[in-house]
């Protein structure tokens, strides 16, 4: 991959060190599926992919693989040929499911140096968040994106100090409730979401989910870069 402009930001040794990284993403939606690009095109070299979902044409309005034509598909799968479009160097493993602790010996029985975290599922985030404490792998946490319009309120912050999020609520009690001691970082928005009416789906537009991937690329490479 020509990566000549990187190199001129970020020096050559460091894309050496990213070239050297493995970065595991759980959930390839709105979020990670921006998150995910912008870390192949800045040259990590080991990706792993955690998705159980394929894609669907209400997806098309904000998640990065979705378009007419890949309507159906295993997002994993579309997301790994993508990839090979970009960064051919660029090492990518699979997983076609959804993610809880029940797959934390397979997805850790390799070396990987951070996590990020763009899942739905609430208990799943709370899974991998302890399964990462656990190992002492850093990671990063996406909030809610939904019911949001200004990509500008995007913060990254430790979750004890997230506000008007429902989501980080319930990850705040879970970590009180469990003594967890550990700081977690996630991206959280200032934004308060707008109401939504009962039994509709959670609405959402493209600007503050794929804001919120890049925003969690670029704090991954950051780390990685400065470890």
């Amino acid at each position: 991959m020509n990566n000549e402009r990187s190199a001129l930001l970020l020096g050559n040794e460091a894309l050496e060190i990213l070239k050297n990284k493995t970065v595991l993403v759980v959930g390839i939606g709105g979020v990670g599926s921006f998150c995910v690009e912008a870390l192949a095109r800045t040259g990590i070299g080991h990706l792993i992919l955690v998705d159980k979902d394929k894609v669907e044409s209400s997806n098309i309005n904000r998640q990065l693989l979705a378009t007419t034509e890949t309507i159906d598909q295993v997002k994993v799968i579309v997301m790994k040929k993508r990839i090979q479009t970009l960064n051919p160097e660029c090492k990518v493993d699979t997983y076609d499911c959804f993610y809880d602790c029940s797959m934390d010996e397979k997805i850790f029985s390799q070396r990987i140096d951070f996590v990020i975290d763009c899942i739905d599922s609430i208990k799943s985030k709370q899974d991998l968040a302890m399964a990462c404490i656990q190992r002492d792998i850093p990671f990063l946490s996406s909030m809610g994106t939904a019911r949001r319009l200004d990509p500008s309120k995007l913060e990254i912050m430790e979750l004890e100090k997230t506000s008007y999020d429902p989501i980080a609520k319930r990850m705040r009690n879970w970590k009180r409730k469990n003594k967890i001691r550990n700081k977690i970082w996630v991206v959280c928005s200032t934004e308060p979401p707008r109401p939504v009416e009962s039994g509709k789906p959670l609405p959402s537009m493209i600007f503050v989910p794929a804001s919120a991937g890049l925003l969690l690329a670029s704090e991954c490479v950051k780390k990685l870069i400065n470890k």
